[in-house]
């Protein structure tokens, strides 16, 4: 009898095993704690980090930016805070900001040209509400066309910055643009050695229009590479119709007036000598029109049509 228990008890123990789950496939090991935080992380590309492993040298300072974006909000939104930039002689960074009047969709677009001769486009899209992290996020990093570099730099030196950061418009007479309820909101910044430049749109054509040089050519360097962000800007970095009413303004004697919550630009600061870096050869890009580094554009006048008869 007892070897008939004991082999009765075995046949019982093997059928209580066989009823086991079977572990999944492909499950690795919990790590190891002692190694967790040996390995060196590794470094990102310069499409996910154009400016990395930058320190301060002697005599550099960080610019000031005051663009209403918080330094965490940009590492939820995968990005390098734009207050730890730190860009050299012959380099620039536009940003923007698109915040729909309705609804949670956001976007941001970062284009970085080096003095190297390179650029990059960091675009991100997602949803910015009702959870700690951004949800469904689109995520865009990649290395511009040369081609595209020369009109960015180009547009450092644009009349635009020269406007108040955030306006009203004035149709003249007295009439002023009703408040916008739907479309889009935009925050524009320029970041050039020294300097930074923040303007805020609301979704007014001729608002929008009077910084749509700015809005193309950074849209227009994050359209077409991910359809799920196309999906955002039904027309890409096709601001024509902004621009011509804010041209039309301007024709019609119509302005944009500093708003009620208009604020100055941070202050300029001081940029130390630049003799003896290996690449500077390559000339500075303009600074913001109207910056301390710059005198201010003249800008003449719109030109009005004759009277007809």
């Amino acid at each position: 009898m007892t070897g008939a228990s004991s082999l009765a008890g075995l046949f019982a123990g093997l059928a209580l095993v066989a009823q086991q789950p079977t572990p999944p496939a492909g499950v690795s090991a919990p790590p190891d704690p002692a190694v967790w935080w040996a390995p060196e992380v590794p470094r990102p590309p310069p499409e996910q980090d154009p400016l990395q492993g930058r320190r301060l040298a002697r005599g550099e300072t960080l610019t000031p930016i005051d663009n209403g974006v918080d330094p965490l909000l940009y590492r939820l939104w995968g990005l390098q805070p734009l207050q730890s930039q730190l860009i050299k002689r012959g380099e620039l960074i536009l940003e923007v900001w698109a915040r729909p009047a309705r609804g949670v969709r956001q976007a941001v677009v970062r284009v970085t040209v080096r003095r190297d001769g390179r650029a990059f486009v960091q675009a991100r899209a997602g949803l910015g509400c009702c959870a700690p992290e951004i949800a469904r996020r689109v995520d865009i990093d990649a290395e511009l066309a040369t081609q595209q570099i020369a009109p960015l730099k180009a547009l450092a030196g644009h009349p635009l910055w020269s406007q108040p950061r955030s306006v009203v418009v004035d149709y003249g007479g007295g009439a002023l643009a009703p408040v916008c309820l739907d479309g889009i909101s935009w925050d524009v910044t320029l970041l050039v050695p020294g300097q930074a430049r923040h303007l805020r749109r609301a979704c007014d054509d001729a608002e929008v229009g009077s910084i749509a040089p700015a809005l193309a050519a950074a849209l227009s360097a994050a359209s077409g590479r991910d359809a799920r962000f196309d999906a955002l800007f039904a027309h890409g970095g096709d601001f024509s119709r902004q621009q011509q009413a804010y041209d039309s303004l301007l024709a019609s004697g119509g302005r944009l007036k500093p708003g009620d919550n208009n604020r100055a630009q941070p202050a300029a600061v001081p940029l130390p000598p630049d003799a003896g870096e290996e690449d500077a050869r390559e000339p500075d890009p303009a600074p913001p029109a109207g910056s301390a580094n710059a005198p201010p554009p003249v800008i003449a006048p719109p030109v009005r049509p004759p009277a007809t008869p």
